[in-house]
C-alpha cells in the first residue's frame, strides 16, 4: 500500500494509478488538431459549407485546440456521430451522413499518418518511478483499444502500463465499466486506485466506479476543464510518493 500526495491532499492505501491519454500522458494537440482539420476540409467538399461549423464543433480555433472540445476528450465513435450530425443538418440521410463522417475520419487519419505524439514532459520519469514503488498502472482513453496499444508500444512503456484499455463499439467515459475492467485486469480493487486525467469525464467515471480519489491535471491550466477532481496539478512531476 502506498500513500500519493498532490500539493496538500494525500491518498492513502493506493495500490494502482490509471491514467488517460490524450491530453494527461501524450501531447497530442497538434496531431487531434491536424486530424480535425483534415476532415473538415474532406467533408466540406462534399458538403460546401459545413468546414467552418465542424471545426467549432471540434474544439478547433485557428491553431488551438479546446482540451475539452469533441476532438480531446470524445472516443471515435462519439466524434463520428457528432460529425454525421452536423451533416445531417443539411439534409442528407443519417446512414449517408454517417458514411460520410466515417470516411472522412478514416481519410484524415491516413493522411495525417501515424506519427507517435510525444509524451509530456516528466511523464515517462513519473511512470517509472510510481512502477519501481511497486504501485500497478494502466491507462484508460477514449481512443480505441488498438491506438492505446499503439501508443505503449511506441514509447516503450510495457515495462510500466499493465492495462491498456480504450474504446471500440462498447461505452465510453463516463461510464464506470471502463475503470473497472481496469481494476480487474490489474487485481485491483477501485476504492485502491486513482484517477489521473485532464477532462470532466475522466473525474466522473473514476466516481461513478467509487475510485480511491481523481487527480486532474490542466497543462493549461484551465482547473474547470477538470471539475470534479479531488487536486488539480499542472504538470505530473506534482506527484509524490510518501510511503510504500
Amino acid at each position: 500500500m502506498t500513500t500519493i500526495k498532490c500539493r496538500d491532499i494525500a491518498f492513502t492505501n493506493i495500490q494502482a494509478i490509471l491514467f488517460d491519454k490524450n491530453g494527461t500522458l501524450e501531447n497530442s494537440e497538434v496531431y487531434l488538431r491536424s486530424l480535425g482539420q483534415k476532415a473538415a476540409r474532406i467533408i466540406d467538399a462534399q458538403v460546401p459549407g459545413i468546414g467552418e461549423p465542424l471545426l467549432m464543433a471540434f474544439g478547433i480555433n485557428g491553431d488551438t485546440l479546446d482540451p475539452a472540445g469533441l476532438m480531446s476528450v470524445a472516443s471515435r465513435r462519439e466524434t463520428e456521430i457528432a460529425t454525421a450530425a452536423y451533416i445531417a443538418e443539411t439534409g442528407k440521410g443519417w446512414f449517408e451522413s454517417l458514411k460520410i463522417a466515417r470516411q472522412a475520419l478514416d481519410d484524415a487519419e491516413k493522411y495525417i499518418g501515424v506519427t507517435p505524439a510525444p509524451l509530456f514532459t516528466g511523464a515517462l520519469e513519473v511512470l517509472q518511478s510510481l512502477s519501481q514503488a511497486g504501485l500497478k498502472l494502466g491507462i484508460v482513453s477514449a481512443a480505441t483499444t488498438s491506438e492505446v496499444k499503439n501508443f505503449v508500444a511506441q514509447h516503450n512503456l510495457s515495462s510500466y502500463i499493465q492495462a491498456q484499455i480504450g474504446v471500440d463499439d462498447g461505452p465510453s467515459k463516463p461510464d464506470p465499466i471502463l475503470f473497472l475492467q481496469a481494476c480487474q485486469a490489474l487485481g485491483v480493487e477501485p476504492e485502491a486506485t486513482l484517477m489521473i486525467g485532464d477532462a470532466v469525464g475522466d473525474m466522473q467515471m473514476a466516481r461513478n466506479a467509487q475510485a480511491a480519489g481523481c487527480i486532474g491535471i490542466t497543462w493549461v491550466n484551465k482547473p474547470e476543464n477538470v471539475q470534479g477532481a479531488d487536486v488539480v496539478i499542472n504538470q505530473l512531476e506534482e506527484i509524490q510518493i510518501l510511503e510504500s
